[in-house]
């Protein structure tokens, strides 16, 4: 704590100016690379994140995308740079690396790793982590029920991408190589690039600004700042230990359940994740790393305080992890990682499910909790290219004490925008003939939960196809009497047949083909019959809840959008 109770030696004014510096820095690295790349992705769903990190390896600043990766850079960039060796980047070089043992995340997910040196000194490291549309591996996109992280896609140990301001051209030509979408690829790595390159110019000028000496000041200050709000914020919650279970439905080979357990324990020294019970990894895209189960866990305890706090080093030490080697949560090589996101999410579910008793009016039931990715990829036999897509799809949020669960959007820390309609449509070859809400998909309850999404895609070229989710065996949980959400489906649709599909599958389409995939509801919070009739009217006039289910449910007569009083008062009084 003496760290903690040190003296200022930076004034107020110059503090603030220099804080906000930092994650304005990060910021526009977020807004280079968004404006520079070339996928869907990246530039327009926004799958990727920044960060700064000091010349000892702490994280000062992040500029967020995707909460997701909250932790998970805190983890891999650090091992990254020790693996390959400090002392080898000079100014100039960048790091690429989406290797997940010991530290990373799924393929997908390359970062890139920039030294920043002021006068032959360095003062620290910049880095951005994007989510490419296909690394390689054994389907397009690069997602699919593997069983060994070797099928996934090309595995990339720390490397120097960049020497001195320029791409190493043989390390890049090797990458594009093992790679489908090469065109979008080669642009989304320059991309990546010129973040870095955006970020390492602005910490230069603030240090030319401020000086060495101020800029390396500040930012112990801000760690320090850092842990002592955090542990403001954290003596003021309910203290003690609380836990929770649940599961990821099946694994894409057998029906079995994935467990997934939690213990958390909040104290005024931290917040303390025990996972022990968790099921063994498997041989099965269910395995998440322990960067991504960190993740989850920052992502927990960043949404019981305030908002405001900054998130740096300072933060990140007041949240430990247990999580026993060789499980579903912290898997060790060479096991699967492609779907180590789906289980990261729903185990962020299982510690919000934990928490709920002690956060009654703070916490949802049941969301999503899936990232729920597809994708799919073809041969333009004409164009001599191959054309990948990704894509995850929103679900309903839970219900919460006071308020609906918002229907379609992303959950957790997945943050992810929608990819528009006429942008898929112009760029790759599908159409999407329907893009809706699911009707009565909501968990029930006096704060329903939201509604799924349907989105269908139509194929008139033959298609490889991956869905790679879950949801489709239970929906998610209410609380307080309320109801699960509607369980998920995937379907295929055939010469007008529909032929339910697994959640976990890749299927090879024909001309003509759809698929129909319709995402989970959010669980219902509090009992159905106690929802406002008004609302339950208003649902059905919108077309989220049927008239039968709104009687049969919810207890409320509908008659031409209106509540039948007299009918409504018998129903509820039956109850």
């Amino acid at each position: 704590m003496s760290d903690t109770a040190r003296t200022p030696t930076v004034d107020p004014i110059t503090f603030e100016v220099i804080r906000n510096a930092l994650v304005a820095a990060t910021d526009e690295m977020v807004l280079s690379l968004k404006r520079s790349a070339y996928s869907t992705n990246i530039k327009t769903r926004s799958d990727f994140s920044c960060a700064f990190f000091d010349a000892g390896l702490r994280p000062i600043a992040q500029g967020f995308a995707q909460p997701v990766h909250l932790g998970s850079m805190v983890q891999q960039i650090p091992q990254a740079i020790r693996r390959y060796g400090p002392e080898r980047l000079e100014r100039g070089d960048m790091l690429i690396t989406n290797d997940p043992y010991p530290s990373g995340v799924h393929l997908n997910d390359m970062s890139l790793i920039a030294p920043v040196h002021v006068d032959d000194e360095l003062i620290g490291y910049v880095a951005n982590l994007a989510h490419h549309v296909d690394v390689g591996g054994g389907a397009p996109a690069s997602i699919g029920a593997f069983r060994e992280v070797f099928q996934e896609g090309v595995i990339v140990p720390p490397v120097r991408l960049v020497r001195d301001g320029s791409i190493v051209d043989d390390v890049f030509r090797l990458l594009l190589g093992q790679i489908r979408s090469k065109h979008e690829t080669a642009g989304d790595l320059r991309a990546q690039v010129a973040a870095n390159t955006t970020g390492v110019r602005r910490i230069q000028s603030l240090v030319g600004r401020h000086g060495r000496g101020t800029v390396l000041r500040t930012m112990d200050e801000l760690v320090d700042y850092t842990e002592r709000r955090a542990r403001a914020e954290l003596e003021a919650l309910p203290h003690g230990t609380y836990g929770s279970e649940g599961s990821v439905d099946t694994d894409g080979y057998t029906d079995e359940r994935v467990q997934l357990r939690a213990r958390v324990t909040i104290s005024p020294e931290g917040v303390h994740f025990d996972l022990a019970g968790c099921d063994p990894q498997r041989r099965a895209p269910v395995n998440s790393t322990y960067a991504q189960t960190f993740s989850a866990c920052a992502y927990v305890v960043k949404c019981l305080i305030d908002p405001d706090l900054p998130v740096n080093e300072g933060f990140y030490r007041l949240v430990t992890l247990d999580a026993p080697a060789g499980t579903v949560v912290n898997c060790a090589w060479p096991a699967p990682v492609v779907g180590g996101w789906e289980t990261q999410t729903r185990l962020t579910d299982v510690m919000f499910h934990a928490l709920l008793p002690a956060f009654p009016d703070r916490l949802p039931a049941g969301t999503k909790a899936m990232m729920a990715q597809a994708g799919f990829g073809s041969l333009d036999e004409v164009a001599g290219k191959y054309v990948c897509f990704y894509d995850t799809f929103a679900g309903g949020y839970g219900g919460r004490a006071a308020s609906d669960g918002p229907d379609a959007v992303q959950a957790h820390g997945q943050n992810t925008e929608n990819a528009p309609i006429e942008e898929t449509e112009l760029n790759y070859p599908v159409r999407i003939p329907r893009l809706s809400l699911v009707e009565d998909s909501d968990g029930a309850g006096r704060h329903r939960g939201g509604l799924g999404l349907r989105k269908d895609y139509r194929f008139d070229r033959p298609t490889t196809f991956t869905i790679l989710a879950d949801r489709d065996k239970s929906g998610p949980h209410g609380v307080f009497g309320g109801l699960a959400g509607r369980e998920a489906e995937y379907v295929l649709i055939r010469g007008g047949q529909e032929t339910r599909l697994g959640s976990k599958v890749t299927v090879e389409l024909e001309p003509g083909d759809v698929v129909s995939c319709r995402t989970c509801g959010g669980g219902g919070y509090g009992p159905p019959e106690e929802r406002d009739p008004e609302l339950v009217a208003r649902d059905v006039r919108e077309g989220k809840v049927g008239a039968e289910r709104a009687r049969d449910v919810y207890r409320v007569a509908v008659v031409a959008g209106a509540v039948d009083e007299a009918e409504t008062s018998v129903l509820r009084g039956s109850s």
